[in-house]
């Protein structure tokens, strides 16, 4: 029997995949170029953010096609406990981050308490990632706690936030934004910014 259920499978994905290389697909990014950003330049900007405070900066906002991407790299001090108002939601970005060193937990779900829209001229809503809301707490929230090479994927609309950091910490966030709301920014736009900030 489970012979059959495998041999019923392996028609329906070879007769699935057929399917597919039988279209007529054309790529989504057509003749675009690969973007390399080299741990130097992700070493210069956690510089910057522990030499001034700003937490989340920019690396490039890359059109990939149907969707533009954002890296960015962020720094966290020791967080004791949460600031008020310090869930963050971003309305059409999803964030991937990835734990480069350092250790948190971190709150997320989409059930928001007490929200409130981020205004237009707000830097996270120009700048990195689009429009969103603060929110006091979140209802029913699942925590995760975080150490390097952890990997956690916030869906656009969930709410997140930091509600302890022990010394640090330090991710690569991966944004992903389908309706193009962040701005582009390449690797001329990042030498520039570095320049400035490290005055």
């Amino acid at each position: 029997m489970t012979r059959v259920l495998y041999g019923i499978a392996a028609v329906a994905i070879a007769f699935f995949l057929g399917r597919i290389s039988a279209q007529d697909v054309e790529p989504s990014c057509d003749m675009c170029a690969a973007t390399y950003i080299p741990a130097s330049e992700l070493a210069a900007y956690e510089a910057v953010s522990v030499a001034t405070g700003v937490t989340d900066q920019q690396v490039r906002s890359i059109d990939i096609g149907r969707a533009n991407v954002q890296i960015a790299l962020v720094h966290r001090g020791r967080l004791e406990a949460p600031p008020p108002r310090s869930v963050a939601e971003h309305d059409l970005v999803t964030e991937v981050y990835y734990i480069l060193s350092g250790s948190g937990t971190n709150r997320t779900g989409p059930a928001l308490i007490d929200a409130e829209r981020r205004p237009a001229d707000n830097r996270a809503v120009q700048f990195l990632n689009g429009p969103g809301q603060n929110a006091a707490a979140i209802r029913d929230p699942a925590e995760q706690r975080l150490e390097a090479g952890d990997v956690l994927v916030i869906p656009a609309g969930t709410g997140h936030q930091f509600t302890k950091i022990d010394d640090h910490v330090t991710y690569l966030m991966v944004r992903v934004d389908p309706d193009k709301v962040v701005p582009l920014m390449d690797e001329a736009a990042s030498r520039a910014y570095l320049e400035t900030a490290a005055r």
